[in-house]
């Protein structure tokens, strides 16, 4: 477990199309609950679209695309379905994403946090799968509080634990989500390409800093342009 302290600063990543490539995981765990449903499988690039707000969400939008009831009790059964499903086989066709290790291992005197709208039990078997979760003592999920990303709450909760003000973190993340968090809560925002969701979106959120891989991170904190 890495200590809290050893930096004026520390970084907070996002999982999901940050750290992990989780696309054909979640899209086997969604179309396994559509056919549960009855309906047939939507394509790994429709359901990669629905992905960064979190399973609720995700699920709904999988239901609407198969033109299924969106009642609560349907939604319900649905999402226990979709995370059955995926907590089976949660890292099966999971990777990590380009730079990702290398970046981890070379922040090794940062603190470091995860900041997810994944819900906790799916988090953890994907962090363990991979041999995340040593990297992290700080973790929170898509569940564990009553607002996700891109409400501030989940950052300034983070900081909070690691023992620093939200100024004084910097929020990594492929997603329109993650910058829109960060921002509101002060941090420094880093976008990275090559996530879940199209450019385009990440692009609109304006990020401080945007990278094309994770290799590029450890130099961007090298040189601290939030300081």
């Amino acid at each position: 477990m890495r200590s809290t302290a050893t930096s004026s600063y520390g970084i907070v990543f996002d999982l999901d199309g940050t750290l992990v490539d989780s696309r054909r995981d979640i899209a086997r765990a969604c179309n396994q609950m559509l056919e549960s449903c009855g309906r047939g499988p939507l394509p790994v690039e429709t359901i990669s679209g629905f992905v960064g707000d979190g399973a609720r969400p995700l699920v709904v939008r999988a239901l609407q695309a198969a033109e299924l009831s969106t009642s609560d009790a349907e939604v319900e059964r649905a999402l226990q379905l979709f995370l059955d499903h995926y907590a089976a086989d949660p890292t099966g066709n999971t990777a990590l994403m380009p730079g990702a290790r290398e970046a981890l291992d070379a922040l090794a005197d940062v603190p470091l946090a995860l900041c997810t709208n994944k819900s906790r039990r799916t988090t953890l078997p994907v962090l363990e799968g991979l041999d995340l979760a040593r990297y992290f003592p700080e973790i929170v999920c898509g569940d564990d509080l009553p607002r996700n990303k891109p409400d501030p709450l989940p950052l300034i909760h983070l900081g909070e634990r690691l023992g620093l003000a939200p100024g004084a973190l910097v929020m990594v993340g492929d997603g329109p989500q993650d910058v829109e968090c960060g921002r509101a809560a002060g941090a420094y925002t880093v976008g990275v390409k090559g996530g879940v969701l199209p450019l385009e979106r990440l692009l609109a959120a304006r990020p401080d800093r945007l990278l094309d891989t994770l290799h590029e991170l450890p130099e961007l904190v090298r040189q601290a342009p939030w300081r």
